[in-house]
């Protein structure tokens, strides 16, 4: 009976170790400081709120988005890759760093 349990629970741990390690990785991309977001948000949250639930019906609720995604979708709008007017305007003077600022304060909510 013991090795029919190992024959099944061994892909299902392979599989949780597996996305342990990948959450670990995510983990590792925020790395910008929560606490200094928080207070550069205030220029977001107008439009997502402070708590990255949006506001308005147009902006898209960012509170625990992957800190990856956000700083990707950031860089974007600040190259102009992604347009969107309001977010083109907001994302032009961030640095690097507000940017990993930002994206560690709203994936941490």
């Amino acid at each position: 009976m013991q090795s029919k349990q190992n024959k099944h629970t061994g892909p299902y741990l392979a599989g949780l170790l597996v996305l342990l390690a990948l959450n670990g990785m995510v983990s590792a991309q925020a790395a910008g400081d929560a606490k200094a977001g928080r207070k550069k948000a205030q220029m977001c949250s107008a439009c997502h709120g402070i708590d990255g639930i949006a506001k308005i019906p147009i902006a898209p609720n960012i509170a625990g988005s992957p800190a990856m995604y956000l700083e990707k979708q950031l860089k974007a709008f600040r190259s102009e890759e992604r347009k969107e007017e309001n977010m083109n305007v907001v994302a032009k003077p961030l640095s690097d760093a507000d940017i990993a600022d930002l994206a560690a304060w709203y994936s941490g909510i």
